[in-house]
Order: structure tokens, then sequence, then C-alpha cells
């Protein structure tokens, strides 16, 4: 093993504290925006006994893995913990940790918590389910993916922590706080509890007050990139870092995501394809959808706000296919040293655009006040075998994992009046050469994949490098670090026949969903209070 580099020889090295859903990462970067190493250890967010739907979040155990990941990166780039100018963290969004006024952190959950479902379909009704329509229209969120019902949920069952609790933060600010000591919130994040405006990017505490709940729990607002302190003797010693270093204030997975990807400007749009593909547009102003389809959250560049679009489990659903249809594929792609994925998508190109008119049906396009799905299915199936097999499904997911990004797209520029001109599309859906000409193709416009596969990563390293005074600009930062792989550019032809696909596939997926109404089939998924 060659021995570290000297402080003296060391380069200026940022650091990303990554926590998703899954696992947590940790992920140096030079100044130039070029990854060094990376730590990953993977989590588990464990029910609590007798509580359904809940998703506890393990405060000492994965504070003990960040810190194994951050000691595992340092090792793996052979940097003296010196080098490191400024680290930041991000995180999955919805998840909160609640403190007691000493500051010790009592309570979390991760952000796939649905304990509060009941507490969800009670606010609903408040104030002639007014209450509601008053939250989205301030915060861009709906009740039920946000903090107010699961802090409801503590008031009825746990009234004991509820009353110890002085402060709430995100998943993000927390390990920001185990760094440095220094309790705060950014916009980007904080934004999904439903309780932040939109407009000034501040708390509304009225909200929690309509709602009958504690307004004195919230933290100090601070910008994404603001130095927020420094890393404690203590989280040095856990960690591997030098104390002092800067410790910059992160944000929201998502939004910190497209900073990476140069997503800064008003009108821009990118489409995340990963478990959950996202589709996210930013907007030159904080408004909201009339119809509450959209979810609008604060960006992480000041004064921008974003609307996002969710397509469910469209990565989860191609893992499903692969592991459930393709052993065979998966032998052979070991054999040849390939993905699997990447041997299913020369297979289905050999399939015609529209994948013999097979129609899938697994993810609905958004629809935030009344979120629900029909049951996974595939429509239009035919006994040849020829025609129907394991690439023409392969194909026709692909496929309709474009249609519902469309859709998506639609209801965005229905009521913001932004159409994308081009699409930035990113994570593990974008290694796809077929994907992503599809996605072109189905809507019209060209799409570019970056170089980068860690945005999220990359863009919280450059909100470290803000506080470390490595950069003076997030904006420009983004957009002068991002590098492009690949384009692609739509075929007329094809993006016609795609738009009669598209109309047949929703009128396919609302007659699928009428099963579901009659207790004929079973949801892929139900918002929380439904």
């Amino acid at each position: 093993m060659s021995e570290p580099l000297t402080a003296s020889a060391a380069p200026d090295c940022l650091l990303a504290l990554d926590a998703g859903t899954g696992s947590i990462r940790a992920v140096i970067f030079n100044a130039e925006g070029e990854q060094l190493a990376v730590g990953q250890a993977e989590w588990r967010h464990l029910a609590v006994p007798d509580v359904p739907g809940s998703m506890k979040f393990d405060l000492p155990n994965n504070w003990r893995l960040a810190c194994q990941c951050i000691r595992h990166a340092l090792q793996q780039a052979q940097l003296p913990a010196s080098s490191i100018r400024a680290v930041s963290a991000c995180s999955m969004r919805e998840g909160i940790v609640l403190y007691n006024k000493t500051g010790e952190a009592i309570w979390a959950c991760a952000n796939v918590d649905a304990r509060a479902s009941s507490e969800v379909a009670e606010l609903k009704t408040l104030h002639e389910g007014q209450f509601e329509q008053e939250v989205y229209a301030r915060s861009g969120q709906t009740l039920a993916l946000s903090a107010i019902p699961r802090l409801l949920w503590l008031a009825h069952y746990r009234p004991d922590i509820y009353r110890q609790a002085a402060t709430l933060t995100m998943i993000s600010d927390w390990l920001a706080y185990m760094l440095s000591g220094e309790l705060a919130v950014d916009p980007s994040n904080a934004g999904t509890t439903g309780m932040l405006d939109l407009a000034t990017r501040d708390w509304r505490p009225e909200l929690l007050a309509m709602a009958g709940l504690r307004a004195d729990l919230l933290s100090p607002v601070v910008e994404t990139g603001s130095r927020l302190g420094y890393v404690t003797t203590q989280a040095a010693e856990a960690s591997g870092l030098k104390a002092g270093t800067p410790v910059g204030m992160g944000g929201g997975d998502v939004q910190l995501g497209t900073l990476g990807l140069g997503v800064v400007r008003a009108g821009q749009t990118a489409v995340l394809g990963g478990t959950f593909w996202q589709q996210v547009v930013n907007l030159p102003d904080a408004i909201t959808d009339p119809q509450m389809n959209i979810r609008i959250n604060p960006h992480v560049i000041p004064d921008m706000a974003q609307a996002e679009s969710i397509s469910f489990f469209t990565g989860l659903t191609m893992r499903w296919f692969r592991d459930a249809f393709c052993s065979e594929e998966k032998l052979l792609s070991q054999r040849l040293g390939v993905d699997t994925y990447t041997l299913l998508e020369e297979m289905a190109a050999r399939v015609p655009p529209g994948a013999w008119g097979v129609v899938p049906v697994f993810s609905d396009a958004m629809h935030f006040k009344k979120w629900y799905h029909a049951a996974p299915s595939f429509i239009n199936l035919s006994l040849d075998p020829e025609r129907c097999n394991k690439q023409t499904l392969f194909r026709a997911l692909e496929e309709n994992a474009a249609i519902v990004s469309a859709c998506n797209l639609d209801l965005i520029a229905d009521f913001a009046g932004v159409r994308a001109q081009m699409l930035i599309f990113a994570g593990g859906g974008a290694k796809g050469k077929l994907w992503s000409q599809i996605l072109s193709d189905v809507t019209g416009v060209p799409v570019k994949v970056p170089v980068v596969k860690e945005a999220t990563a990359l863009g919280c390293a450059i909100a470290a490098g803000m506080a470390g005074g490595v950069y003076a600009s997030l904006a420009e930062t983004g957009e002068a670090l991002v590098r492009w792989e690949r384009e692609y550019q739509p075929d007329p032809e094809r993006h016609q026949a795609y738009l009669q696909q598209k109309s047949a596939w929703q009128q396919v997926y609302a007659d699928q969903l009428g099963l579901v109404d009659r207790k004929l089939t079973t949801s892929l998924w139900k918002a929380p209070g439904l």
C-alpha cells in the first residue's frame, strides 16, 4: 500500500456525507469536481414494534456508520485529514430528528416512515378541509409526506417525547450537528416538512398552531453553502477528520443533485432516474399548482423554487423484472463481463418502438393531493412468442417510464408555463443508452447525460466548498463543474407515435384505477391518509 500524501503535498479536497434511504456514503472530491474516493455502508430503518408503518432512524448506530465511511474514504484516497478543506451533508428528505433542551437527539424517523396515516386523515378534515390547501399554498407540500402528522402522532402516542422536544431538524442537519455541535436547517430539506414558507424561505409557525401543535420547535434557517461551524474535537476523534475543519450547510438530496448537474437557472429541467424517478423543473417564481398535483420545493439556489414530480418504483420495477424473469441473462452477463441491464437493452433494441402494443401499468403520473396507484400489471399481451417475450416487456417498461415522465412534465407545464427545451438525464437509469434515446423520443426534446454519476454528492461537495472558501457561487460552480458524456436527439416520427401511445396509456391507467376503487385489485401504493 502506498503511503498517504503529506499535508504539504495533498490537494485541496472536499467531503460530502450523503445519507440516502438505503445507505450512508462519504465521498471525497478535489476542487475540480473529480471524485477521488468513497466509503459506503448500508443501513436499515427498522419498524418500531406494534407501530404499523413506522421506520425508526437509529441515531447512535447510523452516526457510527457515518464515521466509518469517512475513515474509509480518507484511507482509500490516501489523504491526510488536513487535506479536507470543508465538509457538508445531504440526506433523503422528510426524515426528521427531534432534540431536547440540552441538544440531545431523542427521536428520529426515516423518510419512508408512514406511522401517521390516521393523523393525515384527521388533518385533511381540519377547518373543513381547508388546512391542507393552506399548507400546500404556503409550503408547496401536502400532508401525506410532511412532518406535521408525525408530530401529531407523537403528541397522541408518545407525549413524553413530545413534551421533551425543543428543536427539530432534518437528517442532513443532524449529521452537520454531530460534526459541528451547531443546530440549524436549510430551506431545501426543511421545505419538505410542510412548515416552511416557499416565498420567505423561513418557517411559518401558524401552520403548526392551526394543527394544534407547538410552534417552538423550529431551528434557525441557514442557506445551503453557508458556514455552519467547525468540526469539534469529539467529532474529529470519532470520524478521523481534523478538528476545526469548516462544516457547510447542506441540503436535500434532489436539490443538491440538480446543483451537481448544473441545473441552476430558471426553466432548466432534470430527470433523475433511480429507485424513484424525479422530474425536476426550475421555476422562475415560487408558485404552486392550483390542482395540487405537483410538489414545490425550495432549491438550494437562493430565491429559486423547483417543481418536482415523482414516478414511483421505476428502478425497483426494473430490478424486479430482471430478478424475476431474466436469470439466463444474468448468468450470460456474468460470463461476458457486462451489466445485465446492458444485455437486456441490446435485446430490447431489436423490438420496434411501441413494444407491439404492450401497456405496462405501474406508477401513475403524480397527483399529490390524492395519490395512489393501480395494481401492477401488463395489459394487451399476445400469445405470439416472437412478439411477446422478455425483450418486448423490458422495452415496454422503459417506454412506460419515459411516458410517465412526459405526463408529469405536462402537468408542470400546465400550471407553471415552463416546458422543457432539453432534459438532463442522470442517475442509474441514464446508464441505459436505449432508455436515454426513448426518453428523448417520447418527450420530443434533446436529452443530455452527464459524466458525473454522483450528482448529489457533488452538489453537496460544492456546498462544502462554498463554506470552505473554495468556491464563490453555488450556481456558477455547478455550471462550471458539469461535464457531458452523451447527447440524444428526438426522432420526429417516433415522437408522434409515442404521443398516441401516451394517450392510450392514460386511458388504460384510468380504467385500472377503477378496479382498485372497486376493491377488485390491490394498489401498488397509496399515500398515507387515503
